[in-house]
């Protein structure tokens, strides 16, 4: 059994962010795993402010609900990171998350690959939602990923789902008429399968 957490960055309770994330999480449990959702759309976390206090062994500075997940993000084996596309990357709710990893690096006097801190070591996933379905649509994102989450954090991938093609903008989510939201059940179950 894995410890997973799923943040979702979405807005919209059930929109298509929110249904991928709901049949990812129903393979996950499926196949033995405990998972928790953080909708980030119902906590309050902001970016970094970049004031280093946790650089002297301060905790951080800001007083929302980060705080609160540092136990949950340290303890979890995996973390999903699931969003909408938005101008081309992830929400900035997504984003913000990610940038206060920053407060929960510890010194690292022999950085590899240029890193400059370590952080707690988990596998990581990306659950990515959006109405375009271009070549060239999950681009950003994918490269966002790679770079901050496995290659600068050093987090394990576990595997991505995009899943393009959801419907406009302006209409209801409309997931439900492609093969996602299998395609996210099963990745979620089979995550960890022999």
């Amino acid at each position: 059994m894995k410890k997973i957490l799923a943040i979702s960055g979405g807005g919209r309770p059930n929109g298509n962010t929110a249904q991928l994330v709901k049949e990812f999480v129903k393979g996950t449990l499926d196949a033995g795993h405990k998972t928790e959702v953080i909708p980030l759309n119902k906590i309050q976390v902001n970016g970094c402010i970049g004031c280093n206090a946790c650089r002297y062994g301060k905790p951080c500075v800001q007083k929302d609900d980060f705080n609160d997940l540092v136990p949950k993000i340290k303890e979890a084996d995996l973390i999903v990171f699931a969003s909408p596309l938005y101008f081309w990357t992830i929400s900035s709710k997504i984003k913000a998350f990610i940038e206060r990893f920053y407060c929960i690096a510890e010194q690292d006097p022999n950085p590899p690959l240029g890193r400059y801190e370590k952080y707690p070591i988990h596998d990581c996933a990306l659950l990515m939602t959006s109405a375009d379905n271009y070549f060239w649509t999950f681009e950003q994102v994918v490269s966002y990923y790679k770079f901050t989450l496995i290659n600068y954090i050093g987090f394990h991938d576990k595997g991505m789902l995009l899943a393009g093609g959801c419907g406009d903008t302006n209409g209801k989510p409309q997931i439900g008429q492609t093969g996602y939201l299998k395609e996210a059940y099963e990745f979620g179950r089979n995550l960890y399968a022999e």
